[in-house]
């Protein structure tokens, strides 16, 4: 098996330097709700540990969730909430998502917030062994004194222009200087430290809880190409600095970016609010059809979302469903299916190349179908087809309520005329709105911003 690794630039052969997978996948910030480049990415993570599983290896997989940073105080600031109760809300709705999309929760969801202290060791380490340096409460990690700094993103250190991502502070001994702790501000949260009162700054979250949980070394670290830098480069710089242990990571993935339409030349982001909700996605689309529009392309590329693609998938999904119909009896000649694990193995162990993989897919169902009216043994191949898919995640199942789109102007109705009832404080009749939009498999949730809704996902077989 070949997996691209960011730092060398190459697809190399992948093997754990133990016997288990150590892979950690950063996770979401947590002040809004997750959107489909965000479920792009965790697909992404979701097949390659999959397949790394069905390969026979154990994988021991972490996945963070930011609970403290700018943009997390300034909106539990803005709702009158605490960092806390803002953080537990969103990672509840990531983890339903996540169910929904049937991504595999990760072995451990781990929170900045738990990981104080660690952090705290490690920036003492760090100023002990002259790698970072105290300014008026703030503590800055000296890019100058880790050699090997911009080897992930490949730039020069002199060529990097200062403030395009990183914050300028005339304070600091380089411009490209990084902030590993912060000096608290009044109204801010913080926690005692050495250096006075604070908070981490987001870089050295991430070496804290990975090396904490999984070691000195990971096996594979992922996330999307837009924390290459500065956030990936300042993790190798910090963790290599801190431990000694080089190098930090064996494998650097990094899935492409998903942009709202051709035109955008931007990725999805909450902060600019161009992006489509996952929630609002699996509302409209089978789970299946996201997951295949997603993989349909290599995941190294930037693609652009597309309601008519994933239609499309949803049509196709159903070629694989029928294949998987009932069998003929047993007694006729078995349909030979041997080549397409073949094939299908090829195209995984080429750097995870699901587009191949799912042209063998396909290729699979229609010579299953074509033998159902041959009178073929068709179950062997109906598993081996079960069996390959459900490495890229896809079920084949039917969420209660995902096929009923034309109900969805009935179902905003409902809900708009809850929200009204509610204002009119006539909370009998709209709770008695709110049951039967239950007993519908709609579920909602209500928040300062309005009610949304979404079809609940039936349990997995």
């Amino acid at each position: 098996m070949k997996l691209y690794d960011t730092l060398s630039g190459t697809k190399r052969d992948f093997a754990p330097a133990a016997d288990e997978v150590r892979m950690y996948v950063c996770g979401p910030n947590l002040y809004g709700p997750c959107h489909v480049g965000h479920a792009f990415s965790y697909v992404v993570f979701d097949v390659l540990r999959r397949y790394l599983e069905y390969k026979g290896y154990r994988v021991k997989h972490v996945q963070n969730f930011t609970d403290i940073e700018d943009r997390i105080i300034e909106v539990a600031r803005q709702q009158d909430s605490t960092i806390g109760d803002l953080a537990e809300h969103y990672i509840q709705r990531f983890l339903q998502e996540m169910d929904g999309l049937g991504i595999q929760r990760a072995h451990d969801y781990t929170r900045a917030t738990k990981y104080i202290e660690r952090m705290i060791e490690i920036v003492q380490a760090l100023i002990a062994n002259g790698h970072a340096y105290t300014v008026d409460g703030d503590v800055h990690f000296r890019v100058r004194s880790f050699q090997a700094y911009g080897q992930l993103s490949k730039r020069r250190l002199d060529d990097m222009e200062a403030g395009a991502r990183i914050e300028v502070d005339a304070r600091k001994e380089d411009p490209m200087d990084f902030v590993l702790w912060k000096a608290a501000k009044e109204g801010e949260p913080s926690w005692p430290s050495p250096w006075g009162p604070g908070r981490p700054g987001w870089h050295i979250e991430c070496t804290a809880m990975s090396t904490s949980l999984l070691g000195e070394q990971l096996d594979i670290h992922g996330g999307g190409q837009d924390v290459v830098f500065p956030h990936h480069e300042n993790e190798i710089a910090q963790s290599e600095a801190y431990t000694g242990v080089t190098p930090f990571v064996r494998f650097w993935v990094h899935n492409g970016l998903l942009r709202l339409t051709e035109t955008d030349d931007e990725k999805m982001t909450r902060h600019s609010g161009n992006f489509v909700s996952i929630r609002d996605a699996l509302a409209r689309y089978h789970p299946d059809a996201i997951r295949l529009f997603l993989l349909s392309s290599q995941y190294r590329s930037p693609r652009a979302y597309s309601e008519d693609e994933i239609v499309a998938q949803q049509r196709a999904i159903e070629r694989m469903r029928t294949a998987l119909r009932d069998s003929n009896p047993t007694g006729g000649e078995a349909l030979a299916a041997n080549e397409y694990r073949s094939r299908f193995e090829e195209a995984m162990d080429d750097d995870i190349n699901t587009p191949r993989a799912l042209a063998v897919l396909f290729d699979l169902a229609h010579d299953i179908n074509r033998s159902r009216k041959e009178s073929k043994d068709i179950r062997p191949a109906q598993a081996l087809l079960r069996k390959l898919a459900g490495v890229l995640g896809l079920t084949f199942e039917s969420p209660q309520g995902q096929d009923n789109v034309g109900a969805q102007p009935f179902i905003e109705l409902l809900v708009e005329t809850r929200s009204k009832l509610r204002e009119a404080k006539q909370f009998t009749l709209a709770d008695g709105i709110r049951a039967r939009l239950t007993e519908m498999g709609v579920a909602l949730e209500d928040s300062p911003q309005g009610t949304t809704w979404r079809f609940q996902q039936s349990d997995p077989a």
